[in-house]
């Protein structure tokens, strides 16, 4: 977006200035600005209108209609009106990743520039070899604040850190901005003539580099660390100490460090379940006493089971049947041992007579139709039927399942379900 817009600004401006009578008499740069802004609006449908289009397409705008109106362009006052612009179009994508990762990078880089314009100013006026001193120190600047910006939002919504990004964009950055998307633009002029191959092919070779680059990086030993997901309560630390560090100018700015400090620090605070149960019985996670998550099944949901080991930290998954110490199975159920309770995991009928006498907790993919005496808590087929998946925690015997997430909502149908045995509790939550 900013190169289409940067071409037709600074192209026609050229062209224009060609012409003293133009140039002397005529707002040209305004005439540039308006054109440029049109253009910017074509790319906009083209590309489908998605939600980082729309903030660049926005804020390429309203720095083009400051040109228009002789006000300063770039201001955290633009980064404002852009998200305030979308969210009222679309509001739920306040919540989606590429809403909350974009607009974080934005304010953030806004911010720092802000700050050192006057030192950008002064280092711009040496020669070229300063110039390119400049440059570089300006992609590495930026993907150092971008990635520090936007990876407190990667570790709450994919749990996962990058380390040696700094070094892949030195090369993906200018190649990206000097040699594919100017061949993208000349691509796109000789569509109509159908001679779009002439610049494709040579666009293609920075591609190809760049995903290399990308690739190798990704190979390096130890590029990727994974963590535990980010608590919601830590993200809206950690969000609101970034604003307060990026809007304030005066030094008290400098507390919004304390959010973002404790807003990481409650990766660590933050404590998983130590059973998650899918919504229908088929995939059952058990906390290890190492705090490694093992599923019952590697073959099944593999989706379910990619997001709750991803929110554990985990790269890869491994089954409870190979862990002996944790688990004990024969063809009807398995005990699960953990924190001083037993935990009888019924996936056969059969298991239940037996079980329920001497189980602390009884989760059944099978109905369970009885009591169970020694039960403090009992989930069975309905009640994942009913209310979704399942979060337990054995030290509080905290239940959490997916209906109580949704909660009152006017699009969520809701109906509510109560039962208990004689010694325990079932499951108990809003049920769409």
């Amino acid at each position: 977006m900013g190169l289409v817009a940067a071409t037709l600004f600074f192209g026609l401006r050229t062209f224009l200035a060609m012409s003293e009578l133009l140039a002397l008499r005529y707002p040209i740069k305004k005439w540039a600005a308006a054109v440029a802004l049109a253009g910017a609006f074509g790319y906009l449908l083209l590309t489908g209108a998605t939600i980082p289009t729309q903030r660049a397409f926005l804020m390429a705008g309203l720095v083009l209609l400051a040109v228009l109106l002789d006000r300063t362009a770039i201001s955290l006052r633009l980064v404002a009106w852009a998200a305030a612009a979308i969210l009222l179009i679309t509001p739920e994508s306040l919540l989606s990743a590429s809403f909350q990762m974009s607009f974080a990078a934005v304010v953030a880089l806004v911010a720092v520039y802000e700050h050192g314009q006057r030192l950008v100013g002064d280092w711009a006026g040496g020669g070229w070899g300063r110039k390119i001193a400049l440059y570089l120190s300006g992609v590495g600047l930026t993907t150092l604040v971008a990635g520090l910006a936007t990876g407190i939002f990667a570790l709450y919504l994919f749990g996962r850190i990058a380390h040696f990004s700094l070094a892949a964009n030195l090369l993906a950055v200018p190649v990206t901005a000097f040699w594919i998307m100017p061949w993208g633009v000349i691509a796109m002029a000789l569509m109509p003539f159908g001679l779009e191959a002439w610049a494709l092919v040579p666009m293609g070779w920075g591609i190809d580099l760049v995903t290399g680059t990308a690739r190798d990086v990704a190979g390096w030993p130890g590029a990727v660390s994974l963590v535990p997901a980010m608590p919601v309560f830590g993200l809206a630390a950690a969000a609101i100490g970034g604003l307060w560090l990026c809007l304030w100018q005066r030094r008290w700015r400098y507390a919004g460090i304390v959010g973002i400090v404790a807003g990481l620090a409650s990766v660590s605070l933050h404590s998983p379940p130590d059973i998650l149960v899918s919504s229908d019985g088929s995939l059952v996670g058990v906390r290890a006493g190492d705090g490694e998550l093992l599923l019952s099944t590697t073959q099944r949901e593999k989706r379910t089971a990619r997001t709750w080991l991803s929110r554990s930290g985990q790269n890869g998954a491994r089954s409870w049947h190979d862990s002996f110490d944790v688990m004990s199975c024969d063809s009807v159920a398995c005990i699960y041992r953990a924190k001083g309770q037993v935990i009888s995991l019924v996936k056969d009928p059969r298991a239940l007579a037996e079980d329920c006498r001497r189980a602390d907790i009884v989760i059944s993919a099978v109905p369970v139709r009885w009591s169970c005496p020694t039960a403090r808590l009992v989930v069975d087929r309905f009640d994942l039927w009913r209310h979704g998946g399942h979060a337990v925690w054995l030290d509080s015997l905290k239940v959490e399942t997916v209906t109580e997430k949704q909660g009152r909502r006017p699009w969520v149908t809701q109906r509510r379900r109560k039962s208990s045995n004689a010694a325990g509790v079932r499951s108990t939550a809003l049920v769409p």
